[in-house]
């Protein structure tokens, strides 16, 4: 028996316990009844705190003994001891106390109640016919001694029984037949006359029967025919409604994809799209260079030149002036997520599957500035609404006194002096840009806003810096590793990303986004099979290119379909992880008929199967340069 003493209340709990239970088992136990983390509870005895791993015969107490423990809280702060409430349901108790009479009087013996885990069996019984109440023989039998195992070998037979078989017998049943007779009379009012038909032999009889079964199968084969070509009738116009439904859906992608490309072209946003102008550019160059050398010499050729010359320069131009408005939309958008990401509340998934979300005092106090920097730049307020969004900002930077802020208290002063006298919206609007950029200065600061130290790109730690930075040649700056891209045959750094795309709009105008479309598709295809794939997440848009121009001559290898929009690039055997040398490059179509096949020889020939290894030989030549794969092959 084990005495806990609560404390700090000094609330006492019995409990019935074996020699060999572990005090950790105790912790569990009371990590339940008391709803609290088990890492929480401290058992000490003596004024010792013991470790999980005793046992109860490590206390010295024996057999039918008693021992007490006190149990105290980790951090009686945050976790402390809740009372211990009994449970409102009858248990039956693991000791009880028995008083026995011996000879001159009485003593108290302490009873341990073993409980049976045994189910007991259905004895029958019997149900009162006016109350209803059932009432059940009780089994009181003990649970039989558990016969330690030897290693005699023991047999067991089956009972021998007798097999009883009932077959009917006919008996003879006499009958008998009334006929008029003295003294009888038989009615003849119900009485038939019949009369012998034409007598049929058993050939007769046996051929005029084979004739209907032979009508009786003509008919039946008759209906099954009629009812396959009703079947093949309905599966042909299914198949020709879906080849119409395809081509409609092909078609509407095509021409939905049409419209999007002509839409990125007229109002670019990203980098992707401004990629596609200059690659259009470039086309466009080309082509016309091409007619010129044809069609022109001498002096006119150089006059068509020069002329085509202008033409770039002043596309060009156009290009860099949507470029200078996406950046001005861009920026305001990623300020916005920026303020959005800071101010976002804490997010967790529950165990029962529904998340979870708290506000800390970081994420409300980057609400709040998020609110300000809102109400800074929002246009068309009343001088009165201004003045109180502008106070609103006044007091909440008062709150640190540092250089910026001065700075940003003066500006309001100002703005708020100018208001005052009159001055027009339009002569503000330079003060106005100054306090929203010190404003959001002052909330890309983790001093100000700590919510915002997790989203900037420079770390607040100077020793996270010395790690992966690497110096471009280009730009002369140093830059961590992440703005590197790096390729399969890459020997050393080289230049950043953004050098990279300043060199291909001046020079090169190559279009990546068939080949990233492709490399998201592959890899959405190699998550959905689980078992772990890994090069499709080492390759890059460049590499895709060469393993689909070079390696596969930019078409299918079945049908040699060349627009890129239609091709996937899908796993040659199914059934081991996609590799530049366990690839074929097909159509959508072509891909979902090839993942159906169980076997490759099955749908290929010897030839076909031939071509495709010595492909698979060539990507592998030229992707083990790459040292990820290097390791797998």
């Amino acid at each position: 028996t084990v005495k806990f003493v609560l404390m700090p209340s000094g609330q006492v709990v019995t409990l019935a316990c074996s020699l060999g239970q572990s005090l950790s088992q105790l912790k569990d136990h009371f990590s339940q009844e008391l709803k609290m983390p088990a890492a929480s509870i401290l058992l000490m005895f003596d004024g010792k705190t013991l470790p999980d791993e005793t046992i109860l015969a490590d206390l010295g107490v024996g057999p039918n003994g008693t021992v007490q423990l006190e149990m105290q809280s980790a951090d009686p702060l945050s976790t402390p001891i809740k009372p211990y409430k009994p449970r409102q349901e009858y248990h039956m108790p693991d000791i009880i106390t028995v008083k026995i009479e011996a000879g001159s009087g009485s003593r108290d013996v302490i009873v341990e109640i073993e409980r049976s885990m045994n189910k007991k069996p259905f004895l029958g019984g019997y149900r009162h016919k006016v109350s209803g109440v059932e009432f059940l023989n009780a089994s009181a039998q003990t649970r039989p001694k558990v016969r330690p195992p030897n290693n005699i070998e023991r047999f067991c037979r089956d009972t021998q029984t007798v097999h009883q078989k009932n077959r009917p017998q006919q008996t003879t049943n006499d009958m008998s037949t009334q006929m008029t007779g003295i003294g009888v009379y038989v009615a003849n009012l119900e009485d038939k006359m019949i009369i012998p038909g034409k007598y049929v032999t058993a050939d007769e009889f046996h051929a005029r029967r084979w004739k209907m079964v032979v009508i009786i199968q003509k008919y039946y084969r008759r209906w099954l025919a009629k009812r396959y070509v009703n079947t093949l009738k309905a599966e042909k116009a299914r198949r020709l409604e879906w080849e119409r439904a395809e081509e409609l859906r092909k078609k509407k992608e095509k021409e939905d994809r049409i419209k999007r490309e002509f839409e990125r072209r007229m109002n670019p946003n990203s980098k992707e799209d401004f990629d596609l102008l200059f690659h259009a550019l470039e086309k466009w160059r080309k082509e016309e260079i091409e007619r010129i050398e044809l069609s022109l010499t001498g002096a006119e050729k150089k006059a068509a030149l020069c002329m085509l010359l202008d033409q770039e320069t002043q596309l060009l131009a156009a290009i860099d002036r949507h470029k200078l408005e996406a950046d001005k939309s861009n920026k305001t958008k990623r300020i916005q997520d920026f303020l959005a990401k800071a101010a976002a509340p804490k997010k967790w998934k529950a165990r029962d599957g529904k998340y979870v979300e708290m506000d800390t005092p970081y994420t409300i106090r980057a609400k709040e500035l998020q609110d300000i920097y809102n109400s800074i730049n929002m246009k068309y307020l009343t001088q009165d609404e201004r003045l109180d969004v502008l106070l609103t900002l006044k007091h909440t930077v008062k709150e640190h006194d540092c250089k910026l802020t001065q700075e940003i208290i003066e500006l309001i002063d100002r703005e708020a002096d100018l208001l005052m006298r009159g001055v027009k919206e339009d002569n503000l609007d330079g003060l106005r840009k100054r306090i929203s950029t010190l404003v959001l200065q002052y909330i890309k600061t983790p001093t100000f806003n700590p919510e915002s130290a997790k989203l900037l790109k420079i770390p607040q730690d100077p020793s996270v810096l010395r790690k992966n930075i690497y110096f471009c040649p280009s730009c002369n700056s140093y830059l961590p590793s992440t703005e590197f891209p790096l390729s399969s045959n890459s020997t050393n750094v080289g230049k950043c990303r953004r050098c990279a795309k300043i060199d291909n709009d001046a020079r090169i105008r190559q279009d990546f986004s068939h080949y990233r479309y492709m490399l998201k598709s592959l890899r959405r295809s190699e998550e959905g099979y689980n078992d772990g794939s890994e090069i499709a997440f080492l390759l890059q848009e460049a590499d895709l290119r060469y393993l689909v121009e070079n390696i596969w001559n930019g078409q299918s290898v079945l049908s040699a379909w060349e627009d890129l929009y239609d091709l996937v690039m899908v796993r040659w055997n199914k059934h081991e992880e996609w590799s530049p040398w366990n690839c074929i490059f097909l159509t959508k179509d072509e891909a979902s008929a090839h993942d159906k096949l169980s076997a490759l020889e099955e749908g290929y020939g010897q030839v076909f199967i031939h071509k495709i290894k010595q492909k698979h030989t060539l990507a592998r030549n030229y992707f083990s340069r790459l040292p990820g794969m290097a390791e797998i092959i």
